[in-house]
Parts: C-alpha cells; structure tokens; sequence
C-alpha cells in the first residue's frame, strides 16, 4: 500500500504539478520581461485610458531584462516625449501609468495647466466629443477636453477646474536619467508635479493599446469599442 501511494504521487509530481510549475514559470518570465497586460484601476490617465481597460505593456520597448528584476541585460532605446509608460513611483513604488511630458535635458514649466517645454509653449486644440462622450454621464464635476501635441503625437487631456490641484510649476530642468512624468487627467494625477523625476530604470515598458475593457459602472459590461483600441 505504501508503494502504490509514493507511485501515485511521483506519478502526479511528474505528469501535473512538475509541467504545471514549468509552465507558470515560463508565462511568469514572459510577462516579466517580454510583454505584460495590466488592468487599470483610477482615471488619473483620463480620457485615454479609461477605468477597467487593460492594456497591453511593451516590456522590451526600451531594453531586456533579467525576469523578475530591474537588472538590464540590454538597452536599445529611451522613452520619448509622448510615450505612455510603466513606471514605478518614487513616493512609494506602486505601479503607475504616466505619459512622459519631457525627458532628460528638457525645461519644463506649467502655467495654469499649459505645459511649456524649453520656453515654447505646447500647441492646444478642441477635442473629438466622442472621445468625452466614452466618460459617460455619472460625474458631476464639470470637465473641460482639449488636445495637447507633443512634437508630433497628438493626444487629449482633461481638466476638473473646480478640483484641487497642482496648475503650476516654475521652470525646472529634467536630470540626466530622469524624466517627468504627467496623467492626462491633469487635475486628478498624482505624478512628478507630486513626486518629482522617475529614474530611467523605474520605466519598465510602454504600452500602445487597450486589449479589452470593462465598465465597472455597469456591472463589468464590455465597452466593445475600446478592445484592441491604439492609444495615442
């Protein structure tokens, strides 16, 4: 009897547990280090990313990874003015997802919630209403939409006047390594105007579209529109 039971259980080690183990491992270095899909949980990335979309991160739009670490095996490229990124607050080390306004050697400065970057001031326009239609109709604070352009990327933002908020900053240099970092939902984004500069090596990818999306509002109903939308 005792050997029928340890037979069983090598044969349940070797033939479930063991190839289970492998496998999880395997996916969990994948999604460590080559790509990963993350629900977003707040609106601070408002009206781009929207609470309940999951998106899909970029591990190795910058550099490869040893899986599970920060240690960086290989480096190709820098995050860019415009870029959604992954990064890891300094305040605390949650993760965030930011768009980086301005990168190592920039002058940033905002005035009033218009952002200028070394002395010139960043082109605003009037955004598409379905973009601010997607919000729905449950907020009462009133929102006021725009787009801003960064070089030549173009993406919306969206302003809460009557919230209270950080609207300016006086003119500051980004450091070597560092980059400042912003939400679109410039008055509801805990980002460098509160924590200063994220180092180079808290970026941990870039994400480019919305796998799925879910409205949390509405008993997780699936907003069809937005499954593989391309962020900009």
């Amino acid at each position: 009897m005792k050997i029928r039971w340890k037979t069983a259980l090598f044969k349940l080690w070797t033939e479930w547990i063991r190839p289970l183990l492998i496998v999880l491992v395997v996916l969990g270095a994948f999604r460590s280090a080559v790509a990963n899909w993350y629900d977003v949980p707040t609106g601070s990335m408002k009206p781009t990313i929207l609470e309940g979309d999951r998106i899909f991160v970029n591990q190795l739009a910058y550099d490869l990874r040893v899986p599970f670490t920060k240690w960086r095996v290989a480096r190709w490229g820098d995050p860019q003015r415009g870029d959604i990124v992954i990064c890891h607050s300094p305040a605390d080390g949650k993760r965030l997802v930011k768009r980086v306004i301005a990168i190592p050697g920039d002058e940033i400065e905002i005035r009033n919630n218009r952002v200028f970057l070394n002395g010139q001031p960043l082109e605003y326009g009037p955004l598409d209403p379905d973009i601010a239609d997607q919000l729905g109709d449950g907020d009462p604070l009133r929102r006021l939409f725009a787009t801003e352009r960064l070089g030549e990327a173009v993406h919306p933002i969206m302003l809460t006047p009557r919230q209270v908020a950080p609207r300016t900053l006086r003119p500051i240099s980004v450091p070597p390594g560092q980059y400042f970092v912003m939400g679109d939902n410039r008055d509801q984004s805990g980002d460098s105007r509160v924590f200063g500069f994220v180092p180079r090596d808290e970026i941990m990818g870039r994400s480019s579209a919305v796998v799925m999306s879910l409205d949390r509002s509405r008993y997780y109903c699936p907003r069809w529109n937005r499954f593989f939308h391309r962020l900009d």
